[in-house]
C-alpha cells in the first residue's frame, strides 16, 4: 500500500501544498505540532504499515521536528521493510540498502529542521518578552477564578496528592505546581 503522511501544525493552516499529486492508498493527516511523534494520525500510519508499504512525505519536517526522531522514524520505516519518500528532498529510503550520501543528508537535512524550529521558539519567546515589557502581553487567563485557586492553593498546602488537583480542576500536575507557586508569589 503507498500511504501519503501530510501535517501542518495548527487547525487554521491547509494542506494543499503538501503532496498534490502524490497518488496513494490512504492519507493520514494530522494538525498537530511536529515535536513530538504522539499524533493520532501518524500513530494509526505508523501502526498500519506492513512489509512493502511506502510512506510519502512532503518534506522531512513534517515527519519530525528533532533530528532524533527524525531519523528513528526513518530506521522504524526501514527496518518493517517499508519506504519512506521525501519528496521536497527527493530522498528515498528503504530497507534493502544503505546509501550513505542519503543518511548523510538526512542527519544533516533533520539537524537543520530543529535548528529551525529552535530559532523560531527563540524569536516568538524574545517577542513575547518585548510585549511584555510594554504591557501588551499578560499570558493566557487562568480558566480557574480566583476562589478556585485559592481553594486548590490550600488542597495543595492541606497535602492533597497532585494527581487529585489536577482532576478535581481539569488541568495538568505541571499546571497545578505553576498555579500554587505563582499563587505563593503573590500571597508573599
Amino acid at each position: 500500500m503507498i500511504f501519503n503522511y501530510i501535517r501542518v501544525s495548527t487547525i487554521l493552516q491547509n494542506t494543499e501544498r503538501q503532496l498534490p499529486s502524490v497518488d496513494c492508498d490512504r492519507v493520514y493527516e494530522d494538525k498537530l505540532s511536529g515535536k513530538d511523534t504522539q499524533r493520532p494520525q501518524f500513530q494509526l500510519m505508523m501502526s498500519n504499515l506492513r512489509e512493502g508499504d511506502v510512506v510519502n512525505v512532503h518534506s522531512l519536517d513534517r515527519i519530525g521536528r528533532n533530528t532524533k526522531d527524525i531519523l528513528d522514524i526513518v530506521e522504524q520505516i526501514k527496518d518493517l521493510n517499508c519506504v519512506i519518500h521525501f519528496h521536497k528532498e527527493n530522498l528515498i529510503f528503504d530497507g534493502t540498502k544503505s546509501d550513505l550520501y542519503s543518511n548523510l543528508l538526512l542527519s544533516i537535512l533533520s539537524s537543520f529542521s530543529e535548528f529551525e524550529r529552535n530559532i523560531m521558539l527563540e524569536r516568538q519567546r524574545e517577542g513575547i518578552e518585548i510585549a511584555k515589557l510594554k504591557g501588551k502581553y499578560k499570558g493566557r487567563k487562568s480558566k480557574l477564578t480566583k476562589e478556585q485557586l485559592e481553594e486548590m492553593k490550600n488542597d495543595f498546602d492541606d497535602g492533597m496528592s497532585k494527581t487529585k488537583i489536577s482532576e478535581k480542576y481539569d488541568v495538568t500536575r505541571s499546571y497545578v505546581y505553576q498555579l500554587v507557586k505563582k499563587q505563593n508569589q503573590v500571597t508573599v
